[in-house]
């Protein structure tokens, strides 16, 4: 079957011209040339960037999200290429009508007609792994209906594994191969890959996104309705708003376009820092825009989290970077376990300084990221850095991010723009807020360990006497008696912290 599956990538390929992207280069002209002779049948008439954008749909879901992410790199890819993919966020060519009703059908065991009062044929969206429809529901309720691909799940099982196998080939025939960790990034990805073919866990990201935003001025999330959601469909409010890629349409409705960018980035760190939890498909097709400038999130399938540990070492790493502390960079890096323990701080210090420095007091437009990560990349081989699989969704929509911010505002400062929101949030976490926060966070557990304190002192008391009896060295005695006297002061002491988160509630 892979096999299959693998022939099919290489004719799409040579159908639609692809060779010229990976032959183009001077030094193989007459590779290409005898390519061109044995494919002397073959007429190429449409332009790179089409056949490029048709390549990637014939193959599938896999590879439109591929050219989903590529579309929000305009600053390393040719304009005609962008403008092209562009399309693939929200115009995948749609399954038939037929297919949606018969799963339906399936699903709720019961004619269409008996399930919405009214339910339209044609889409609104079709993206690679499912399409969506507007409905009505029997109370008058205006809701978005999405319909997942049939037979979807073997396609991308087929392409899983071809990844695994590129995964292969890329350790064993380049030296940084394996410090890459290709395969646990191919798992990782297939594991968000599965979320996203089960609807109802869609439908639980969606809720949990909008419980966490609940009262924001700054992001909308649809309402979920449960009796109608199953594994296959996803029942949701329909929202109404701009797709925020139509800058111009915004700009024409009053849309404070600068403050849009700017709610973006605020949006993106408040759910990576505060809840740990981030919309981790950030393209332009799944974000509307209200003409009161609010954002709208859309699609659900791909959800980031991060522990506590991740967050605390990402802060640190962000603020030292604005701060321009380059040591402290260093030094996190190494105690998070992202550089080797060996590694000297000096000197990894100073090549991050040198990476980083030239970017500063710039407006994104004059940043090419393309550039820093190379050197970035290029500064972690020198170190035998590792890549961390557990952040490849995090780095993958800081890419979105920054496409979508250069689009939007080409001067916004995203320095500028995030520390402040980095300084409070550290603020809160390692100040005096941080530890208020954290005893009335523990402040359940030490009511259920007080009433328990008396017995565990007066098990450390008898312990005592009975070792004075066997035992008679003043050494051990006053140990213990140690032992017994800070046990009270720990008691003594929680009563009072206790009390007083008490009174602050």
């Amino acid at each position: 079957m892979r096999l299959f599956r693998l022939l099919k990538i290489l004719s799409v390929s040579l159908r639609f011209g692809l060779d010229e992207f990976f032959l183009g280069h001077e030094r193989v002209r007459g590779l290409r040339a005898a390519l061109n002779a044995l494919l002397f049948w073959r007429r190429v008439e449409a332009p790179r960037a089409v056949r490029l954008r048709l390549a990637l749909e014939t193959l599938g879901p896999i590879f439109v999200k591929f050219g989903q992410m590529l579309s929000t790199r305009r600053d390393v890819l040719p304009a005609d290429i962008a403008d092209e993919l562009a399309k693939l966020q929200d115009q995948v060519p749609p399954f038939p009508a037929e297919q949606v009703a018969a799963t339906l059908k399936r699903v709720y065991s019961r004619p269409l007609s008996d399930v919405f009062a009214s339910f339209e044929r044609e889409p609104v969206a079709s993206a690679s792994v499912a399409q969506v429809h507007l409905a009505t529901l029997p109370d008058g309720t205006e809701v978005a209906v999405k319909v997942l691909r049939p037979r979807i799940e073997a396609v991308i099982a087929n392409d899983v594994a071809l990844l695994h196998v590129g995964a292969t080939l890329i350790e064993l025939l380049w030296a940084d191969g394996r410090r890459l960790k290709p395969h646990q990034v191919v798992t990782e990805f297939a594991r968000h890959l599965e979320d996203e073919l089960d609807l109802m866990r869609e439908a639980s990201n969606a809720s949990q996104l909008r419980r966490n935003f609940e009262g924001s001025a700054l992001l909308l999330v649809p309402e979920v309705y449960w009796d109608y959601c199953s594994n296959e469909v996803m029942v949701m409010q329909r929202m109404r708003g701009t797709p925020i890629s139509q800058v111009a349409q915004l700009r024409a409705q009053g849309v404070d376009i600068p403050r849009l960018a700017r709610a973006g980035v605020e949006i993106f760190f408040t759910q990576v820092f505060r809840d740990g939890y981030f919309h981790a498909d950030m393209h332009p097709g799944n974000i509307f825009v209200t003409p009161q400038g609010q954002y709208i999130a859309l699609d659900f399938g791909i959800m980031g989290t991060l522990t506590e540990v991740d967050k605390n070492y990402l802060a640190q790493n962000f603020l030292a970077f604005f701060r321009r502390d380059y040591r402290r960079v260093a030094e996190a890096h190494i105690e998070s376990g992202w550089a080797p323990r060996e590694t000297r701080v000096d000197e990894f210090e100073a090549a991050i300084r040198t990476v980083c420095e030239p970017i500063f007091d710039k407006p994104l437009k004059e940043i090419s990221f393309g550039k820093l990560l190379l050197r970035l990349f290029q500064t972690s081989r020198r170190f035998n850095m590792e890549v961390q699989p557990q952040l490849v969704m995090l780095q993958k929509t800081l890419l979105n991010i920054e496409g979508l911010g250069r689009d939007l505002d080409p001067d916004l400062d995203l320095w500028a723009t995030a520390r402040p929101f980095l300084e409070r949030w550290m603020s809160e976490r390692i100040g005096w807020r941080g530890l208020l926060r954290h005893l009335r966070q523990e402040a359940p557990y030490w009511t259920t360990m007080l009433p328990q304190l008396p017995r565990l002192l007066h098990q450390a008391l008898s312990q005592q006497a009975s070792e004075q009896a066997g035992m008679q060295t003043a050494a051990l005695l006053r140990e213990r008696q140690r032992q017994t006297r800070l046990l009270a002061m720990i008691a003594a002491l929680l009563a009072l912290l206790v009390a007083a988160i008490l009174f602050v509630h």
